[in-house]
């Protein structure tokens, strides 16, 4: 009898049929990452309660569910099933996205949100590690990872579009009822394609690593998140950072204490592994505070609607798979030292090009850098994935594809944090100059303080009002202060990313070929 824990690999086209099911699983939950950020000026208004920090946490709530729970999920995965998790995964992420649609209040909307989190901490960690299972050939694993990691850009590139159309022709609602039909989908794939896969030596349950490492990466984001409001050196943030290292340093402990770890913590100290998370870390880094700057460059600055602004962000997702296609096409002819420490620089020279940005900035020009950062992106991902899955043993692929997303996350929230935080110091201190001289009442100049969508409601108010040439006296410096900001948020991307590529270089040996590599 064959065990469960190692199937033959699928024949054919089989597999093939659920490498596109898992896909999709993936890119339904990126994309509910990225498609609320377009909704919050409509649940603004129709969403009873909704204030700005509610507004924020409908947001944050679902990141920090699923970035807190992706290691233990991934480690249940390898314990119970991978496809049993899955299925139970976007059977979650489906219901709880009804419950999101059907809200009256902002707090019952963050609820279903975490809820929607604990789901997709299911979803994720189980696609790849199946991938990673049913294509045990190296060269064939390559390409299915990279077309797993051109998914998730694909996630991150429509749900802006998907998000403004909804928006513009039906209620609110529609943003997360549209997750229904591509579960769905997704769910009659993985039952027909998707066998069961899991450990075989099925170790006992972990729960005090299990607590320990879901409250250390609660801790590490809720910190992040909050630290570009309250400060980084206010006691809560400093309490909920220092916690995190005192909880991780815990876990570690822990593990190494156990026979039977959840997470054996030695496969840190394979350069190749922890080079390659360190690459993970600085690429999504870079991409996710990005993201956030740029939409509101099309939004607040151009005025772009969120359709239009999102259809401009498309680019994006295509040079993404680009990337990733390549990096599997480079994987048999050069090292993934190589592929990531490449892929890294192109994204370094992507950001700092984008230190040029004004108004006047064609879109074509844009494209261009786009393609710079999805290409480099999709570099990274896909080669830093493979490395990250083919250290550990295949019985620990929901581990280290736990392992894998959690960086993401992690390094995704820092980067919106970190760039986010300078950004915030840059504006609001060149805003402070203008407004001393500004006969405007303190409750306009509060509100230009506090955002610079705020600030262009103030604007326009005073066009209404005063006319245009009123108008444009505070628009031109809200304009160079958001540029200021925007600027300095994409040198910091930029060095993030060489340090990253400085990190591969240094950490992962030289070797002639993958055909070495595990």
């Amino acid at each position: 009898m064959k065990k469960v824990g190692n199937p033959p690999p699928f024949a054919g086209s089989r597999r093939w049929a659920s490498l596109a099911f898992l896909c999709l699983a993936v890119v339904v939950i990126v994309m509910d990452g990225s498609i609320v950020n377009v909704a919050l000026p409509t649940l603004a208004v129709r969403l009873a309660g909704a204030t700005t920090s509610g507004l924020q946490w409908i947001v944050d709530a679902y990141i920090l569910a699923f970035a807190a729970l992706l290691l233990t999920m991934g480690n249940a995965a390898d314990r119970f099933g991978r496809r049993r998790v899955l299925l139970l995964g976007l059977f979650v992420f489906a219901a709880f996205s009804v419950g999101a649609a059907l809200s009256d209040g902002c707090g019952e909307l963050i609820a279903w949100r975490t809820c929607m989190g604990f789901g997709a901490a299911m979803i994720f960690p189980s696609t790849l590690a199946i991938i990673t299972e049913e294509f045990p050939e190296p060269e064939l694993r390559k390409t299915a990872i990279a077309i797993w990691a051109g998914s998730s850009g694909l996630g991150v590139a429509i749900g802006p579009v998907a998000g403004g159309w909804l928006l513009e022709h039906l209620p609110w609602g529609a943003i997360f009822l549209v997750n229904l039909p591509i579960v769905l989908v997704a769910t009659a794939g993985v039952m027909l394609f998707v066998r069961e896969s899991r450990d075989p030596h099925r170790p006992s349950f972990d729960a005090v690593g299990c607590a320990l490492a879901i409250l250390a990466i609660l801790s590490l984001v809720w910190g992040l998140i909050e630290a570009p409001e309250r400060g980084w050196t206010t006691w809560s943030t400093l309490a909920s950072l220092s916690g995190a290292v005192v909880l991780l340093a815990g876990f570690v402990a822990w593990e190494r204490s156990r026979a039977e770890p959840m997470l054996d913590v030695r496969y840190f100290l394979d350069r190749r592994f922890s080079g390659s998370c360190v690459a993970i870390a600085a690429a999504f880094f870079g991409l996710f505070g990005f993201v956030f700057m740029v939409t509101q460059f099309f939004q607040f600055l151009h005025r772009y609607s969120a359709l239009s602004a999102g259809i401009r962000t498309l680019p994006f997702a295509g040079f993404i798979l680009l990337g990733a296609m390549g990096a599997a096409w480079a994987g048999r002819r050069t090292s993934s030292r190589v592929i990531i420490s490449v892929g890294l620089v192109l994204m370094s020279a992507g950001f700092a090009w984008a230190t040029g940005e004004s108004l006047r900035t064609p879109y074509s020009v844009m494209v261009l850098q786009m393609g710079l950062l999805g290409i480099g992106l999709g570099l990274v991902n896909a080669a830093a994935t493979e490395v990250v899955m083919t250290t550990l043993p295949l019985r620990k692929a929901g581990t280290g594809s736990s392992i894998n997303d959690t960086l993401r996350e992690v390094g995704g929230t820092l980067g919106v944090a970190g760039m986010g935080s300078a950004f915030n110091a840059l504006y609001r201190g060149r805003m402070a100059d203008v407004l001393d001289a500004a006969p405007l009442p303190e409750t306009a100049k509060t509100q230009v303080m506090a955002s610079i969508g705020a600030a262009n409601e103030v604007i326009d108010r005073i066009e209404a009002i005063a006319g245009v040439h009123a108008a444009n006296s505070l628009r031109g410096p809200v304009q160079e202060a958001f540029l200021r900001g925007f600027h300095a948020s994409c040198w910091i991307a930029s060095g993030a990313a060489l340090l990253g590529a400085a990190a591969v270089l240094v950490a992962i040996p030289r070797i002639t070929a993958n055909s070495a590599e595990k």
